[in-house]
């Protein structure tokens, strides 16, 4: 059992960056897939990033070049750099963890393990 522990939300404004980290409780991350989804209100959750044991990478293309997704194994920690963001970026976002993924990893329901949530506001 893997428990999962985001922070690092909060209040930003438009054009700014913040860093949210996961912690992974119970054991390691190990050769699990691991992943950052957001959502809002009334919307369903929302793939952002993932990244694989291996270091590989995968990105919403509503991200990608300002979103940047990893990992300290060793210290199972996962991060998400986010700069440049936009108001259309704040959400709940949650980290996800699963230990065998084959596919897009872009699913929710390809994932075992998730965290509460952190509420990132970016103001305009």
């Amino acid at each position: 059992q893997v428990q999962l522990v985001e922070s690092g939300g909060g209040l930003v404004q438009a054009g700014g960056s913040l860093t949210l980290s996961c912690a992974a409780n119970g054991r390691t991350f190990g050769t699990y897939t691991t992943a950052w989804f957001r959502q809002t209100p009334g919307k369903e959750r929302e793939f952002v990033a993932a990244i694989q044991w291996s270091g590989s990478t995968y990105y919403a293309d509503t991200v990608k070049g300002r979103f940047t997704i990893s990992r300290v194994n060793a210290a199972n920690m996962m991060y998400l750099q986010m700069n440049s963001l936009k108001p259309e970026d704040a959400a709940v976002y949650s980290c996800a963890a699963s230990p065998a993924i084959a596919g897009s990893r872009r699913s929710p329901s390809q994932y075992d393990f998730w965290g509460q949530g952190t509420q990132v506001t970016v103001s305009s």
